[in-house]
């Protein structure tokens, strides 16, 4: 059984960034061989997902897209550019932009705003800070 590499931390923004050089150039070809390569390299991680729905949309084809960025979703809630690019292709006048990754999310307006306490026996509560 060959053993999987442990992934970079930068690759799969690597990944995104050259999908976006990709799109914006028109080379949706490569682009989608770029995403499918990802998909055999990153199975379980989101990033594929969104970016093959990013360029389905391109494509013109939103019904698969949307599924794409579900898939995302699912692989992991909290990634944000599945639930933005949910949000932008689910609405009649979309608002925010492509986002192909984090950096193009606006900043979470609850970040920051809650902390954890642990009581006496070690349970812990999210508490609002003041």
């Amino acid at each position: 059984m060959k053993m999987k590499q442990p992934e970079e931390p930068g690759e799969l923004q690597a990944l995104c960034e050259k999908a976006r050089k990709l799109m914006d150039g028109r080379d949706l070809s490569e682009c989608e061989r770029l995403v499918c390569d990802a998909f055999s390299k990153y199975p379980h991680k989101p990033e594929p997902n969104n970016l093959l729905g990013i360029l389905l949309e391109k494509q013109g084809n939103h019904v698969l897209a949307m599924k794409h960025f579900r898939a995302a979703w699912a692989l992991d809630p909290a990634y944000r550019p599945a639930r933005q690019n949910l949000e932008r292709f689910g609405s009649f006048f979309p608002r925010e932009t492509v986002a192909f990754d984090e950096s193009d999310c606006p900043p979470d307006p609850m970040t920051g705003r809650f902390h954890v306490e642990y009581d006496e026996r070690g349970i812990g509560h999210a508490v609002r800070e003041k």
